[in-house]
């Protein structure tokens, strides 16, 4: 097979080192230009480029695909076959026609619940008991393409959305190098999906992750367990943005939403509007993430209301 590649984080990493094992070393890999990161905002390459230069596969960083230059050099390279997972830029027509059979897609998600860019955090905002990961075939829809092949998984209790992903970028590296020759081959047909079950989840923001005391402790522990590591779940004490790491659903008695109401065994207790959470790590800015009991000592924070 001669394939193309696209994808950018680690997510996507996963799907290409799953290839490379597996002895299929891609003709070109496509990957998002090198963006400032870290403290020095220096530049720096994407897992994905990382990984393809290990491997001496040839790396193309176009900033855009609308460029006939981009498109005439992907032409050029004859692939039967385009494997696009997280790659960060919508594919127009014109480059889902340039591989011989199709381009196909590592979604992690259960299509058609979560199209879009961030459906591991959707899934467990919604309190979802299992999501999964899909092959499907791309077309200009966001998402919207005939599935080839499924694979599932039960979301854990306390699962963050960075140890789902973990496990989903693995389980998306075997199902594509399992069923990648038989889709070239012609030999695996793909299901057309039922768009009136379609669900959506967009690009996270900052200000998504922000926690609102009014909900419930339940819903509050999934939100703090969806935006972790990225961006974290934050709030606010004395005009200081803080995030909260790990947490769990207890009983309290308490009428203010957002107020710190003990720390114990469990954690710092926030009131919220049917019972608490217990946090049991948080970070100050720009400081290291420490336990509920160092941060209580460091901030005397217990009286005080978050928010």
């Amino acid at each position: 097979m001669r394939v193309i590649f696209a994808g950018t984080p680690e997510f996507a990493a996963a799907s290409l080192r799953a290839l490379l094992d597996s002895g299929q070393s891609p003709v070109a890999v496509l990957t998002q230009p090198d963006r400032p990161a870290g403290r020095g905002r220096k530049l720096t390459p994407s897992p994905v480029k990382v990984l393809a230069q290990q491997f001496g596969v040839d790396v193309l960083q176009p900033s855009t695909l609308k460029d006939d230059d981009v498109l005439n050099s992907l032409k050029e390279l004859q692939a039967d076959v385009m494997v696009v997972a997280a790659y960060g830029l919508l594919l127009p027509q014109s480059v889902l026609s340039v591989p011989r059979v199709a381009c196909v897609n590592v979604h992690a998600s259960l299509l058609p619940r979560w199209r879009g860019a961030a459906p591991v955090q959707a899934a467990i905002l919604a309190g979802d008991e299992e999501t999964g990961i899909s092959l499907m075939q791309m077309e200009a829809g966001l998402d919207t393409g005939p599935v080839y092949k499924t694979w599932s998984t039960v979301i854990g209790e306390n699962e963050t959305a960075g140890e789902l992903q973990e496990r989903l970028a693995e389980a998306g590296g075997k199902l594509l190098v399992d069923n990648l020759a038989e889709i070239v081959d012609g030999e695996l047909a793909a299901d057309a999906q039922n768009g009136l079950e379609a669900t959506y989840a967009g690009k996270v923001k900052t200000a998504d992750a922000r926690i609102d005391w009014s909900e419930s402790a339940q819903q509050l522990q999934r939100v703090v367990r969806a935006y972790d590591p990225v961006p974290g779940a934050w709030t606010t004490l004395d005009d200081e943005r803080i995030k909260c790491w790990r947490a769990t659903a207890v009983a309290a008695t308490s009428n203010m939403p957002g107020e710190i109401l003990d720390i114990d065994a469990n954690g710092l207790i926030v009131a919220c509007s049917d019972g608490a959470i217990a946090i049991q790590q948080l970070q100050r800015p720009g400081k290291k993430t420490v336990t509920a009991a160092e941060f209580s000592s460091q901030t005397s924070a217990v009286g005080k209301r978050f928010g």
